[in-house]
């Protein structure tokens, strides 16, 4: 009784702690991750004031914060959506692949974590966070704008990757050979093809038995049909993240809206949850040694996003200004990260900090250069652009140089003349005046 007196209490400190940081940060404009993040790292294990009675609920809870971020995730987009985004954006999917996962992979290799940890971190640098981008999306209004659908695809494909992705990370961290690793993906490939396959050609029966006119019945039943789907997937060790996420495209129309608004806040709770069981899970002590590396990991991928989001919208034939616009939306990361980088700390602990400190940096980054990347690259481009004023001509080319005068040979000097005396005419006034010739 004492127990779970206190795990109630605890409980409850939690959820209200969660709901005024929340608050918080929409008051401030900015995505409520990292100060969850920050909540777990203060209650965890060397911080303020350890958590004990509730910590075993508290890890329930995120494995479900899981489940539901991904079942959200697939209710987002339908199997068309998801089969026309691959013909058309596969050339910027792997564009974005070795950009952004490249990196993370050559971190850990000279960081000297083994080719697990480095297939893990790799996860952690390449996929963008959906939700933190999709608020972003909708804070700035751009959610009409030409470079959006873009956006969107890339994101719809790294989500698409994951049900590859995690199967292959998932047998590496069981040790499972190379017999067994292959048998996992096939699975997950075709768990992925015949779902794909029935939500195209049977998704209207599929929502048409799920469907219900009461919410409470639609709730239970989308909500345990996820949670049993996740159950069985992670069975066969393909991932409950997949599981959920295949669920959600399975479903599609009305069946899909109603679930989305019933799930919603049960998602944003136990999404938070996750946050904060991340957070309960790092030692605040093992953060400052990887800080530098966590940096340097985020401006690198910074760019890297950047050039994606440039690339993909330059095939599309999108405009510079929207170019710099997707770059810059497609920086921030957040729960797929922290997903992946929660699998991984059981083969090398030293990931589950340097995750922390990189979603940290970069999901308070990602609005900021979702805001200020086109302005910024627009004055470079101007400032590159412009010609430079001449510069002005020196004083003495002004002035028209004057050719130097020949030499001119000396003339002998005139002599004076003598003045001329003026001769008198007398003219007498009386004289007749001359006869006339006529």
């Amino acid at each position: 009784m004492h127990n779970t007196t206190d795990m109630l209490i605890e409980l409850g400190a939690i959820i209200l702690a969660l709901g005024i940081l929340g608050r918080l940060a929409g008051r401030v404009g900015f995505s409520p991750i990292p100060l969850y993040l920050l909540a777990g790292l203060a209650f965890g294990k060397g911080g303020l004031i350890p958590l004990q009675a509730s910590e075993e609920f508290v890890a329930t809870g995120a494995e479900i914060g899981v489940v539901l971020l991904l079942l959200l995730l697939g209710l987002e987009y339908s199997a068309s959506e998801l089969v026309t985004n691959l013909k058309t954006q596969y050339p910027s999917g792997a564009v974005d692949f070795v950009l952004n996962a490249l990196p993370g992979a050559a971190a850990a290799i000279l960081l000297g974590w083994g080719p697990v940890a480095a297939v893990a971190l790799a996860g952690v640098t390449w996929i963008s966070s959906s939700g933190v981008i999709a608020k972003v999306l909708g804070d700035l209004g751009r959610l009409g704008n030409r470079e959006t659908p873009l956006i969107l695809g890339v994101l719809v494909l790294e989500d698409l990757s994951m049900a590859v992705y995690l199967p292959i990370l998932s047998a590496l961290l069981a040790g499972v050979s190379l017999a067994g690793g292959t048998l996992t993906l096939l699975i997950s490939l075709g768990t992925v093809g015949i779902v794909l396959y029935v939500a195209l050609r049977h998704g209207r029966l599929i929502s048409r038995a799920v469907s219900s006119d009461n919410p409470e019945m639609l709730l239970l039943v989308v909500l345990g049909l996820t949670l049993l789907v996740a159950g069985v997937a992670q069975q066969l060790q393909v991932s409950a993240a997949v599981g959920a996420f295949l669920v959600g495209i399975a479903l599609s129309g009305e069946v899909a809206e109603g679930a989305r608004n019933l799930l919603t806040p049960l998602r944003d709770l136990f999404a938070a949850v996750f946050f904060v069981f991340f957070g309960l899970s790092t030692i605040p002590a093992d953060i400052p040694p990887v800080l530098v590396p966590a940096l340097i990991l985020a401006v690198v991928t910074t760019l890297t996003k950047i050039a994606t989001g440039w690339y993909a919208a330059r095939r599309a034939g999108i405009r510079p200004a929207g170019r710099w616009r997707a770059g810059g939306t497609l920086v921030a990361r957040g729960e797929f990260s922290i997903v992946i980088a929660g699998l991984a700390v059981g083969v090398e602990p030293r990931i589950g900090p340097l995750a922390t400190a990189y979603v940290l940096i970069l999901v308070v980054l990602g609005p900021l250069t979702a805001r200020w990347t086109e302005p910024i690259a627009r004055k470079l481009t101007e400032a590159i652009r412009r010609p430079e004023p001449a510069p002005a001509a020196p004083a003495v080319e002004l002035v028209k140089a004057v050719e130097p005068v020949e030499s001119v040979e000396p003339v002998e000097p005139v002599e004076p003349v003598e003045p001329v005396e003026p001769v008198e005419i007398d003219v007498d006034a009386d004289a007749d005046p001359a006869p006339s010739r006529s």
